[in-house]
């Protein structure tokens, strides 16, 4: 299955809320002949733009080879949602790696968010950045844990921006029933996710930076200097990284057995008024739960709900998207039961059997980030500047990543997506009976 163009058309972006509302960035010629750089980064998300912009900073000439659009992929279509901390548990990367490394990780996730915020204002990119988000717990049982989450967080790593909610304070934040407690979190946050993407896009070619659009990439050559070859020409570089998330297919096959694609689903209403919007979401942050097919959601600038969630398991997206989310939306918020929906959309993103993202070397010279399961709008930032850093010989950081553990998923090519069709869809029925 090519997942580039089985739901979507070449060199477009999907009629989703972001485009519609995206900042204007002229088209990017595709590559015609050949281009000498130092680096050619192959994909134009968040990673990759995040990388040729601080390999730009560092001196360095960079080609950025994108398939379609620039912010085509995950990081135009997600949920905008800047977590806190790594995508797994704290605790247990504590328990499976050891403090000083737990540690590590955590800083890491932090400074993730410090990168966005500071690339936001740098660049001023005009992406709706705001602060605070919401966990919930659907189970009362939960409640507890979640809330030991939070004050590890606050005891260990001296972070202060959580508040507990308890059942009765999480529905003055959020006008639902569906949740027992849960915390607020004013340290991460949300924005329009193709508009930052565009930004950086933006802020990159101000820097220097060649992006090449409609330039999909069929062969690099294993030793440097790399050959990287499109229908219409080659780069020639001394340095290629890999950024192609859920995208990746078969250009390196050892990356595309770490990093499976899935995809998930988003509907925009219509805008809600003002009252409505604020018996929503209080406070306007964010919000997700602790499923396993997390719901996900948040109004937009123009007070929309835009609700993420529901889950299928072809890589075809279903023909009906909002009969697919609407269900997940009006069990939270049976308020918007009449509530038209004017936008819906998928998009492919990768994850990784730890659900951790996977960093990993292919040759001296090669090198690759992606797997960020679900939680890559801050960490793609920072991958972008760790990659960087190793392609300038700076390594240790880069080497910190590379040493979480990871498996290729089981089955190999032909058996893998159906295994973990299989996986997933006893996780969802997990979720729907409230186990």
């Amino acid at each position: 299955m090519d997942l580039l163009t089985a739901n979507d058309r070449p060199g477009e972006y999907p009629p989703s809320y972001y485009a519609a509302t995206a900042n204007p960035f002229p088209h990017q010629p595709a590559l015609g002949g050949e281009v000498r750089a130092d680096v050619c980064v192959i994909g134009a998300g968040f990673t990759g733009l995040s990388a040729a912009l601080h390999l730009a900073e560092k001196g360095y000439s960079v080609a950025v080879l994108e398939a379609s659009r620039a912010g085509f992929g995950a990081s135009g279509r997600n949920g905008g949602q800047i977590a806190t901390g790594p995508r797994q548990d704290i605790r247990d990367l504590e328990k499976t790696y050891g403090p000083e490394m737990g540690r590590h990780l955590w800083e890491f996730a932090e400074e993730a968010k410090a990168v966005l915020r500071g690339r936001v204002a740098q660049h001023d990119i005009a992406c709706d950045l705001k602060r605070g988000a919401i966990h919930g717990e659907m189970q009362a049982r939960n409640v507890a844990d979640a809330h030991a989450y939070a004050e590890h967080c606050r005891d260990v790593y001296d972070y202060d921006e959580v508040t507990l909610l308890d059942r009765e304070a999480i529905r003055q934040e959020l006008g639902t029933e569906a949740y027992q407690g849960g915390f607020l979190d004013m340290g991460a946050g949300h924005l329009h996710p193709l508009n930052y993407a565009l930004g950086l896009a933006s802020a990159a070619l101000a820097a220097g930076v060649q992006i090449f659009e409609e330039s999909r990439v069929l062969r690099v050559s294993e030793a440097a200097p790399h050959r990287v070859e499109t229908a219409g020409g080659h780069v020639t570089c001394d340095f290629v990284i890999y950024a192609c998330n859920g995208y990746m297919g078969d250009l390196e096959p050892k990356v595309s057995a770490r990093v499976m694609p899935i995809n998930n689903f988003i509907a925009a209403t219509e805008p809600l008024d003002e009252a409505l919007a604020q018996e929503l979401i209080a406070r306007d942050v964010c919000v997700a739960d602790s499923q396993f097919v997390v719901n996900y959601y948040r109004l937009s600038a123009d007070r929309r709900m835009l609700f993420g969630g529901g889950e299928t398991y072809s890589y075809r997206f279903p023909r009906d998207i909002p009969g697919l989310v609407r269900p997940r939306m009006e069990a939270v918020y049976p308020q918007l039961k009449k509530v038209a929906i004017d936008y819906a959309w998928g998009g492919t993103l990768g994850i990784t059997a730890s659900r951790m993202p996977y960093f990993d070397a292919l040759g001296p010279t090669r090198f690759t980030a992606g797997g960020y399961s679900g939680q890559g709008v801050a960490m793609t930032s920072l991958a972008g500047k760790v990659l960087a850093e190793r392609v300038a010989g700076q390594a240790e950081r880069f080497d910190t990543l590379k040493s979480l553990k990871h498996i290729a998923f089981p089955g190999g090519g032909a058996l893998r997506h159906p295994l973990l069709v299989l996986a997933m869809s006893w996780y969802a029925l997990r979720d729907r009976l409230g186990v």
